[in-house]
């Protein structure tokens, strides 16, 4: 099979996020609101250009430094959980404190869980619970490091309107709880209203850039 060769997403980026500011990445399926925020992220290498985050150059860092980069200062909320099957709701939360060596881990993720209102689900396993429980339990895990940064890529994506009310709900929470930076990628036009500020990508550029009217 032949070499098709490298594929541009994003072309020509150009973006500053404030801290503290809430950025929404809107956009058509395929525009690179998803490529954008894992870049952001560190989860994907830029081919071209400079990222920058906290005074950090994620350019110029490899995966080892990468991961540690964002276990010490980002929390990521995925579209699909991402939850551990084997572990409980609690272990879910805790291990990624223990791997970072906090000390009070299980305390600190026990603490989260209520604050998601899951108290009663720790010891319950991801299979033992519903979506929206599930994605309350990735939120509890993204948030238990008290990150700086936070990135959702469509958290309310895969659930119903309620469960998707909560959870958004819950996210700006934790927002506020931590002073985080949150910037997401979002389908939902009541989530894009919160926030600060929208950009609209269109075949990988930036297409247009707005402050949300409060």
């Amino acid at each position: 099979m032949g070499n098709a060769g490298r594929v541009d997403i994003l072309h020509d980026i150009s973006l500053n996020v404030l801290e503290g500011e809430t950025l929404g990445l809107i956009g058509p399926s395929g525009s690179g609101k998803s490529s954008l925020l894992m870049l952001m992220g560190g989860l994907e290498q830029a081919t071209g250009g400079q990222i920058t985050a906290l005074g950090q150059n994620l350019t110029t860092m490899n995966e080892d430094q990468l991961a540690l980069f964002r276990r010490g200062n980002m929390g990521v909320v995925f579209q699909s959980f991402h939850l551990i099957p084997t572990m409980t709701a609690l272990e879910n939360v805790a291990t990624p404190l223990e791997l970072a060596g906090i000390e009070d881990a299980f305390e600190r993720a026990e603490a989260e869980l209520k604050a998601v209102g899951l108290g009663h689900r720790a010891g319950h396993y991801p299979s033992q619970m519903s979506g929206g429980e599930q994605q309350r339990v990735a939120l509890a895990r993204a948030s238990a490091p008290r990150p700086r940064i936070l990135l959702a890529d469509e958290p309310t994506g895969n659930l119903d309107e309620t469960n998707g009310r909560a959870i958004m709900d819950m996210l700006f929470d934790l927002r506020d709880r931590h002073g985080a930076t949150l910037i997401m990628v979002t389908h939902a036009p009541e989530l894009a209203e919160r926030c600060d500020r929208v950009i609209r990508l269109r075949d990988g550029r930036i297409e247009t850039s707005a402050e949300v009217a409060a």
